[in-house]
């Protein structure tokens, strides 16, 4: 008889999948902006354009998403580890963003996302599920902005880049 699956074997089985790094961001109030780290993001649909991104029930941007309904998507670049760890820590502040040299763009639509990031998405919030301790997040596309470069990426617990063969 097998053994039941533990949290940990069953991360560790994930860590398998390589993954990209978004910042998840948001309007916290007008002019300031809140975000988080997320790897748990996917395409959904082409057609209407969806993606989904899920997110902790205990994180605090999840109430700001509920009242907002609109969220903004930055795939990092390479070099930006910094910022995933920055945007990984429950609370952020504005001499941390200082320091690290942040700087946001609001969308036509009104959504903050983070500037110099391969890709920035502005999508409205469709619908939520929650399903376990997550809460899955599915996003219209409004608008992509591709800057390009090469994605920071994540696998087997470490950040990782893309190899040339």
């Amino acid at each position: 008889m097998a053994t039941a699956l533990t949290a940990r074997e069953f991360r560790n089985a994930l860590g398998q999948f390589a993954t990209g790094v978004t910042v998840v961001t948001v309007e916290r109030e007008p002019g300031s902006v809140f975000g988080m780290t997320a790897n748990a993001f996917t395409s959904v649909s082409l057609n209407p354009m969806l993606i989904l991104v899920c997110v902790d029930e205990r994180a605090k941007i999840l109430p700001l998403l509920d009242k907002h309904k609109r969220v903004g998507i930055s795939v990092l670049k390479q070099d930006q580890q910094a910022l995933s760890e920055y945007f990984a820590q429950a609370e952020q502040n504005a001499e941390a963003e200082h320091r690290l040299a942040l700087r946001y763009r609001w969308t036509t639509e009104g959504v903050p996302v983070l500037e110099d990031t391969v890709v920035q998405l502005s999508c409205s919030v469709m619908t939520a599920h929650v399903a376990g301790d997550h809460t899955i997040i599915v996003g219209k596309v409004e608008d992509a902005e591709i800057r390009g470069g090469e994605p920071l990426l994540f696998f087997r617990g470490e950040y990782r880049h893309i190899g040339r063969q």
